[in-house]
């Protein structure tokens, strides 16, 4: 990683910002900033969010975590693609829950791999056979491995919108043959290299989504999150069983008690209740887990 001095300010603060850096963007978690000689500061908040909605109350110390495991996971894939990390000297405010990072051209993508086959994936399997216009054998169950590990894009939303999985000809269409087939083969490879990393440590990734921007030059960066339990699922792979909602290293445990302990009607359109301190105690500790068994690292 490259060492680089946070920049001057280049203006007060207000009111929800950060002295020495100018509020560009908030999605669901992350918040981005605009430094002096235009590098981006990008803060992982400690929302959580379901189903397209942002959910109360926070998760302690969430930030922290997303931020230490894709630093963990940037430093791990760094010979098979650049990532976009400049700095972790920030300012103090956002100490251990941010990065100083490149100004990308961002491509509008969400490079998803699936090696087992659960969530959106299910669903297009079990409605068509196929995921993402992708053919698979008939009889396979919820959280069965797959024949080989897929491709399976989705188009990345608005706050409060929801990613739409996509074929690979839309994806062509959107950003070019060859810009299509190059992130289709990062995608899988990063992919792979998790999947061997993680089963050393007994883990499953049994999907993951990725984004990439590109620099002046036309080179291909890994940007954002990398596998992160906000990101991708994480399964413990003795306790694999096909046919079955898998345990989880991720925030599959919140999506669970939406829909099947709250009493939230997820076809309202209304707001989910907030999580019960439990459900919040409970959430952190799984992150927590997944970032130790992972990264082999105690989280302080």
């Amino acid at each position: 990683m490259v060492a680089m001095t946070v920049p001057e300010p280049v203006a007060a603060a207000t009111a929800g910002d950060i002295p020495g850096a100018r509020h560009l963007h908030s999605g669901k978690v992350r918040d981005l900033y605009e430094l002096a000689g235009g590098s981006l500061l990008m803060v992982a908040s400690d929302r959580v969010s379901a189903y397209d909605f942002v959910l109360t109350p926070e998760i302690p110390d969430k930030g922290t975590i997303l931020t230490r495991m894709s630093l963990w996971w940037f430093d791990q894939l760094r010979d098979l693609v650049p990532h976009h990390v400049l700095s972790t000297d920030v300012p103090a405010e956002v100490a251990g829950r941010a990065v100083v990072c490149e100004r990308l051209e961002m491509f509008p993508v969400e490079c998803v791999a699936r090696g087992y086959l659960a969530g959106s994936g299910l669903l297009d399997y079990q409605a068509t056979g196929a995921v993402c216009g992708i053919e698979l054998p008939a009889g396979l169950l919820e959280g069965s491995r797959l024949p080989e590990p897929l491709f399976t894009p989705a188009t990345k939303a608005d706050l409060g919108e929801h990613d739409e999985n996509v074929d690979y000809a839309a994806v062509a269409e959107t950003v070019g043959g060859d810009v299509a087939a190059e992130l289709r083969t990062l995608t899988l490879a990063v992919y792979a290299k998790a999947e061997e990393i993680a089963r050393e440590r007994d883990i499953i990734v049994a999907d993951t989504k990725l984004e990439f921007g590109r620099r002046g030059d036309s080179t291909i960066v890994l940007a954002d999150e990398v596998l992160t339990p906000d990101s991708s699922r994480f399964w413990p792979a003795g306790s694999w069983r096909p046919g079955r909602a898998q345990p989880s290293y991720d925030k599959q445990y919140v999506r669970d008690w939406l829909t099947q302990e709250s009493g939230w009607d997820k076809a309202s359109g209304g707001p989910p209740p907030p999580l019960p301190a439990a459900v919040v105690a409970k959430t952190r500790s799984t992150y927590v887990e997944a970032f130790e068994r992972l990264t082999g690292e105690a989280f302080e």
